[in-house]
C-alpha cells in the first residue's frame, strides 16, 4: 500500500486522528487474533506470570476472585512479549514511517515500563468488568511527564458498530489547551506537578469536558473496519461508546508512541514502584 505521507499528516493536524485501511494485510490481523487469543487463554488458565493479566477493570465483587467473573479478563498487557505479531506490527516500515511524521524521529514506543502493549477484549455481559470509558485525553493521564507529543494506536481486529461499541472523539480538539482535570471519575489523585493545561494551541475549550458520558457539541462516531489502523492525538478528546448487544465482543490490540524525553517516562515509571 502507497502511503501518502503529506494527507495523512495533514488530516492528523486538523484533526488529531487517522485511520490506515488495508496497511497490515489479512495475514498479519489473523495472526494478531490467533496469537492474542492464545495469550489470553493463557491469562485466564494460570499458566502466565501475574505481569501479564489485569483486573484493573473488573468490579470491585471480582477482585478477590475473578472466577466470579465467568474467569474472564478484559486485558493481556505486554502483549508484544507473547504474540510475536504484535512487534511486527508496531515495527511495521509503514506504520513507523507515518508515526515519525506526525511525532518525530525520536518517537518512542511505551514499553516494559508501565502496560506495554495491551491486547482489550471489551464486551458488555456480566462476565466483563470494563464496557466503555468516559470523556479524557491520554494527556491528563500523564500531565507531568515531558513525554509529549504522543499519540495512540489500535489495531481493530473486530470491526466496530452500535451492538458492540465504538469509538466518539471530538475533531481538533487537540488544538486546545485541555486542563488538567481538577478531578477524576476514577477518584485518581491529580498530582501536585500536573501542567496546568495540555493542548498544541493556548486556546481554552470551547466547554468543560464533562467526567462521564454525555453527549459533546462536535463530536463525532468513528467506526472501525477490521485490520483498520487508528492513530490519534495524546490531546484529543475522546471516549468509548457501550456496546448495545451483551454478545457482541470488540477486540483490539492498542498502545502509545511519544516524541518527547523516554528518560522522564522512566523516572516517573520507577518513583511510583518505590511507592
Amino acid at each position: 500500500m502507497a502511503l501518502d505521507l503529506d494527507e495523512i499528516e495533514a488530516f492528523y493536524r486538523r484533526y488529531g486522528f487517522v485511520v490506515l485501511r488495508d496497511l497490515l494485510g489479512e495475514d498479519l490481523v489473523s495472526r494478531l487474533e490467533r496469537e492474542c487469543a492464545a495469550a489470553q487463554a493463557g491469562v485466564l488458565g494460570g499458566e502466565l506470570p501475574a505481569r501479564y493479566g489485569s483486573t484493573q477493570y473488573l468490579d470491585a465483587q471480582y477482585l478477590d476472585d475473578p472466577a466470579k467473573a465467568g474467569g474472564f479478563v478484559n486485558y493481556v498487557e505486554h502483549i508484544e512479549e507473547l504474540a510475536p505479531a504484535v512487534p511486527e506490527t508496531t515495527g511495521h516500515p509503514a506504520v513507523i514511517a507515518v508515526v515519525r511524521r506526525l511525532i518525530g524521529d525520536r518517537a518512542w514506543l511505551s514499553g516494559e515500563d508501565k502496560t506495554g502493549v495491551v491486547y482489550q477484549d471489551a464486551r458488555p455481559g456480566r462476565e466483563s468488568g470494563y464496557t466503555r470509558i468516559g470523556w479524557h485525553t491520554d494527556w491528563q493521564g500523564m500531565p507531568s511527564l515531558d513525554v509529549w507529543p504522543g499519540l495512540a494506536f489500535t489495531v481493530h481486529i473486530d470491526p466496530t458498530s452500535p451492538a458492540n461499541g465504538f469509538l466518539r472523539l471530538v475533531p481538533g480538539s487537540h488544538l486546545w489547551a485541555t486542563p488538567a482535570p481538577y478531578r477524576n471519575v476514577n477518584g485518581v489523585r491529580v498530582p501536585d506537578d500536573a501542567r496546568p493545561a495540555g493542548g498544541y494551541t493556548d486556546t481554552a475549550p470551547p466547554f468543560e469536558m464533562p467526567l462521564g458520558f454525555e453527549r459533546v457539541p462536535g463530536e463525532i462516531v468513528l467506526y472501525a473496519e477490521r485490520g483498520d489502523l487508528l492513530l490519534h492525538d495524546g490531546y484529543l478528546w475522546h471516549s468509548a461508546a457501550r456496546a448495545t448487544d451483551d454478545t457482541a465482543v470488540r477486540r483490539h490490540v492498542r498502545g502509545s508512541f511519544f516524541g518527547g524525553d523516554e528518560s522522564s517516562y522512566r523516572r516517573q515509571f520507577i518513583k511510583n514502584a518505590a511507592r
